[in-house]
């Protein structure tokens, strides 16, 4: 087995967590993927993975290794796209990631349709709401819902997402329904606090900032959050997609619609412009088609029970602060 080869077993049996996976993923033995790694370590002189009868895992220099050979085959990969062909059929491993909530109800779908159209394809999904860095982690496609800083990755604009303040009917009997931002300090609300993220503030439209209500209850997951919303905990901030179910059930009402901040810019984003890979760019135009058309990406989708739209109003001036 030559030095790429190696490289490319190494990379899919650290990716599958296993050399029998790592071995069907590249068609070839389980004995052949551990010559391969062994050989590669002693051409290295370093431990990449830890090994036990039931585990295992990348040493330090494993991982760092893993993200230079991600990026070196990726750009490989990408060469040899531009040689060949620039509408190839898509092949290799497609790596896409979203935020976690999301990309289960949303990106995955649109995954298992890609790979069915394309047999030669295969996938890896990173479903988190910690900020991945395509580049060094040796992803393909990211979706993002935020505000975008200057970047050298190329941006696909899908749509628009609604921040709303929901809360459940027997919460709002109980303590009323704030009719401005300022009220809310007179209300209970759900916190999310992800590792690694700076806590955002309750802003609304205008840029304005408002005294946040009493977190009585702070998660790290945004379906935790939605569900202690609907159990009357509190009041919570949420994306649209993240409370759309809820409020067409009638299980959360949205509140203070008339002071929302403007819609969050929702992107799919990439390395290389137009030197991407054939996986990358036909993934990329399927999923911005399927994404452009979800109502919950064009300002739509939060209809109270019976079909009567939510009260929605924006200002176009104000700053996405999600």
């Amino acid at each position: 087995m030559d030095h790429l080869q190696r490289l490319r077993t190494f990379v899919a049996v650290a990716e599958s967590g296993s050399f029998a996976q790592g071995a069907r993923l590249r068609e070839v033995s389980a004995p052949a993927a551990t010559r391969a790694v062994a050989s590669l370590e002693q051409h290295l002189g370093a431990l990449l993975l830890q090994r036990t009868t039931r585990s295992l895992r990348l040493t330090e220099a494993g991982e760092a290794f893993l993200a230079d050979c991600r990026r070196i085959l990726g750009e490989l990969d990408m060469a040899e796209a531009a040689v060949t062909g620039a509408r190839g059929e898509p092949r290799g491993t497609l790596s896409v990631t979203a935020p976690a909530l999301f990309g289960s109800r949303h990106i995955a779908p649109l995954l298992f349709e890609f790979l069915d159209r394309h047999p030669a394809l295969q996938a890896r999904a990173l479903f988190t709401n910690r900020l991945v860095h395509l580049i060094d982690e040796g992803l393909d496609v990211a979706l993002r819902i935020a505000v975008l800083p200057d970047s050298g990755l190329t941006a696909v604009p899908v749509g628009h997402m609604r921040m709303v303040v929901v809360g459940s009917p027997a919460y709002l009997q109980a303590h009323g329904e704030p009719s401005t931002p300022a009220e809310l300090k007179q209300h209970r609300a759900i916190g999310l606090a992800i590792e690694g993220q700076e806590r955002s503030s309750w802003s609304f439209g205008q840029g304005r900032h408002s005294p946040a209500p009493h977190e009585r209850l702070v998660v790290n997951a945004n379906d935790v959050k939605v569900a202690a919303a609907v159990a009357g905990q509190g009041l919570a901030r949420a994306l649209a997609y993240q409370v759309t179910d809820e409020v067409r059930d009638g299980r959360l009402c949205v509140v203070l619609a008339a002071h929302e901040p403007a819609p969050v810019p929702v992107h799919l984003v990439y390395p290389a412009g137009r030197g991407a890979a054939a996986k990358v760019r036909e993934f990329v135009h399927f999923a911005a088609e399927r994404l452009r058309a979800l109502p919950v990406l064009q300002g739509q989708g939060l209809d109270a029970p019976g079909g009567r739209a939510q009260q929605h109003r924006t200002d176009p001036t104000s700053p996405a602060t999600w």
